[in-house]
């Protein structure tokens, strides 16, 4: 059988001035990175065209660890808007090597739903991961020279320094360490630790800013620690926001490559979304809407995460909204949330089916706070019988939602244009959209995490822990209050406790430190077990990932 490699592999890619082509970019304003990669300037963003396109954000119901495909929906969507005749890009985050070489493996989509070249995009692709890992490492060591320095007129407190440096990679080890060992040539020994590249604010703010002035005024803005005297201390008092934002010149322009069947894509920023916001860039999804008529973007796991928090964050920091959204859902992941063992979930179970529908029930239910309509898509498997598609069907109907089942992976475009079409549909009734967001700015953050808490979650109480108080007087101090928030939560359950499957309800979310997020213009309350450096698996995704003489990689899926 066929693989998500070998069908990329055997794809036969067109030189990128083609796809830029198609979007009447001319050659010779393509920043070339190869024959099949390029970035865009940001010239070619049209505020008042993008106003006029459509978004459609795919989203979906709450991961398993058989995998829903989201992103492969996401391009499959796309290439059928093509067909129908709906002039469409696909907009998506670059990938991480964190889930690349972990768990997940390959993350540009599957099947005949893919974005080419594959093995690039998935390994460093055009450097943007680096020069974020750079830029935010620039910022660490610009605070410890500054301690170490006897002629530092900030005076920190290294005590109070909240910044860490990041790395690309899963590495539990990182989390808690202590730099400035070996005497006072190395600097001054404190406490520090690492976050993944994915979580750093660095990447939070590339992917919140509109133009390149934001960039660098959110990067000054970066909270860092107090002085011995408490005063906070801010990356533009330390001069390094200007050297970062130099670092991310090029980083900031989207990257534009292709689906299999040629669609234009653009692969930008990528911060998770149960650690971070969960969405690209603003100007990766701006250039989209200049240049076609529609976009179909993803939000990372599910819309208690990325839905969330693209509508409640990035819509408000952008000025646009969503005319239609899109639920992923897999029979498989309702068997799961049914009650089903993962090992049965091939096994025909109508029961497991109607029992985990609970899950995308109460996601389909949260896209209605927003007043934004939705439809659910039913990413199609070979082993999900008519019986099984048909409960879903049903129950979707009873609730005012259509469902429509899709072939995506074995069919590329093709398996998706009735759905397609309901969605063409649906954005031209709604060329007016508003929507409603959960919280007003200026709610206390104990209300926005108590609004997200209850409402999306389905949460009875919060409890915030003495860390966590600690942080909300500081955050007051700060005069931060009006910032919303990016809850860093399992995606595994709409609860803070992973092994709550379904749709749980009268559950304590607990909240145990909030990290300030002053640049990107958010704060992060972290709940439960979720960490911002995630670990390897026993068995990692980098045992099967290789290189042959001819300079071929297999192994990534």
């Amino acid at each position: 059988m066929e693989n998500d490699l070998s069908i990329a592999q055997k794809a036969t890619l067109t030189h990128i001035k083609n796809i830029a082509a198609q979007l009447n970019i001319r050659e010779e304003d393509l920043m070339y990175y190869g024959k099949y990669k390029a970035k865009i300037p940001l010239s070619y963003i049209d505020e008042e065209k993008a106003r006029k396109s459509n978004l459609i954000l795919v989203s979906a119901m709450s991961p398993t660890p058989a995998g829903e495909g989201k992103t492969t929906c996401s391009i499959g969507i796309a290439q059928a808007m093509n067909k129908i005749g709906r002039k469409t890009t696909v907009v998506l985050r670059e990938p991480s090597l964190g889930p690349v070489f972990g768990m997940k493996g390959g993350a540009a989509g599957g099947g005949y739903s893919q974005v080419l070249p594959m093995e690039d995009i998935n390994m460093h692709f055009t450097g943007d991961f680096s020069a974020v890992e750079k830029a935010n490492n620039l910022l660490a060591t610009v605070i410890d020279n500054s301690i170490q320095n006897k002629k530092n007129t900030l005076n920190i407190d290294p005590r109070t320094v909240v910044w860490k440096r990041v790395m690309d990679m899963n590495d539990r080890s990182l989390r808690y360490i202590v730099t400035g060992l070996g005497g006072k040539s190395n600097g001054v020994p404190r406490e520090a630790g690492f976050n993944i590249t994915a979580a750093s604010e660095v990447m939070a703010i590339l992917c919140l800013s509109n133009n390149r002035s934001e960039l660098k005024q959110k990067l000054g803005n970066i909270y860092v620690g107090n002085t011995y005297d408490g005063k906070p201390v801010f990356a533009r008092d330390l001069k390094a926001h200007g050297a970062m934002a130099a670092l991310l010149k090029d980083a900031f322009l989207p990257n534009l490559v292709q689906t299999i069947e040629h669609t234009p894509a653009l692969i930008h920023g990528g911060p998770f979304a149960n650690i971070a916001q969960g969405t690209n860039t603003i100007v990766a999804t701006k250039m989209g809407l200049s240049l076609s008529d529609n976009v179909v973007t993803e939000a990372g796991f599910g819309f208690d995460l990325g839905g969330e928090k693209f509508l409640d964050i990035k819509c408000r920091a952008a000025g646009f909204v969503p005319r239609c959204v899109v639920i992923v859902a897999t029979i498989r992941a309702l068997k799961y949330h049914g009650g089903a063992d993962l090992d049965t979930l091939k096994e025909e179970n109508t029961e497991a089916v109607r029992a985990g529908f609970v899950n995308l029930e109460k996601h389909l239910s949260n896209s209605k706070l927003f007043g934004i309509p939705a439809v659910v898509a039913i990413n199609r498997f070979v082993t999900d019988t008519d019986a099984e598609i048909n409960i879903v069907k049903d129950k979707c109907r009873a609730m005012g939602f259509h469902a429509e089942a899709i072939e995506i992976w074995a069919k590329g475009g093709d398996g998706a244009l009735h759905l397609a079409e309901i969605i063409g549909k649906i954005v031209d009734e709604n060329q007016n959209q508003q929507y409603q967001p959960l919280y007003p700015t200026e709610a206390s953050i104990e209300n926005k995490v108590n609004a997200i808490a209850t409402n999306i979650y389905g949460a009875s109480a919060v409890e915030f822990g003495v860390k966590a108080k600690a942080d909300l007087r500081l955050i007051k101090k700060l005069r931060l209050n009006e910032l919303p928030v990016c809850i860093a939560k399992t995606q595994k359950s709409f609860s803070d406790d992973q092994d709550l499957r379904g749709a749980p309800s009268g559950f304590i979310l607990k909240v145990r430190e909030i990290e300030i997020a002053a640049g990107a213009g958010f704060v992060v309350p972290i709940t439960g077990e979720i960490m911002r450096m995630p670990g390897l698996p026993e068995v990692p995704s980098a045992e099967f990932i290789d290189l042959d003489e001819e300079g071929n990689i297999t192994g990534l899926f």
